[in-house]
């Protein structure tokens, strides 16, 4: 028998956490800097051909970088700013926080959690199985060699 999906209030995809802590200018503009790499104000909103003001796009990137999104340089009288990390480590991070998350929830019985991440992955892809099967026993080779 199929277990119920409940739908938890407050938990996201990353993606989705990403989304939601992030206005539509704020992705839009992390997005571009991704792509460019290293970016000025000037760059940044030239490439959305002046649809928003300069001090808008200055903004907003100022707020990204508070929110510690990314990271930013003195090159003369202007700022470049550039990822603190790429999409996919954002993406990974936020994955490991969930994750993180869940396992502290439950310290006093681990293994409910565990058992439900392996029915996961089963149901999605048996292959997906056995990586992390493999991922388990690399990690154990990596711990022991630390030994």
């Amino acid at each position: 028998m199929k277990t119920p999906k409940f739908l938890i209030r407050g938990f996201r995809s990353p993606q989705e956490a990403i989304a939601a802590s992030l206005g539509n200018l704020e992705r839009e503009t992390l997005n571009e800097v991704w792509r460019l790499q290293e970016a000025s104000v000037r760059q940044v909103a030239e490439s959305f051909n002046d649809k928003f003001a300069y001090t808008t796009v200055m903004t907003t990137l100022d707020r990204l970088y508070k929110k510690g999104f990314l990271t930013r340089r003195k090159s003369g009288k202007a700022f470049l700013y550039a990822p603190r990390l790429s999409a996919e480590e954002l993406e990974r991070s936020m994955t490991e926080t969930a994750i993180e998350t869940l396992l502290n929830a439950g310290t006093e019985n681990i293994e409910p959690v565990l058992a439900c991440i392996v029915d996961a992955v089963s149901e999605r892809d048996r292959e997906l199985l056995d990586d992390l099967e493999r991922l388990v026993q690399e990690k154990r080779l990596e711990l022991q060699n630390k030994d």
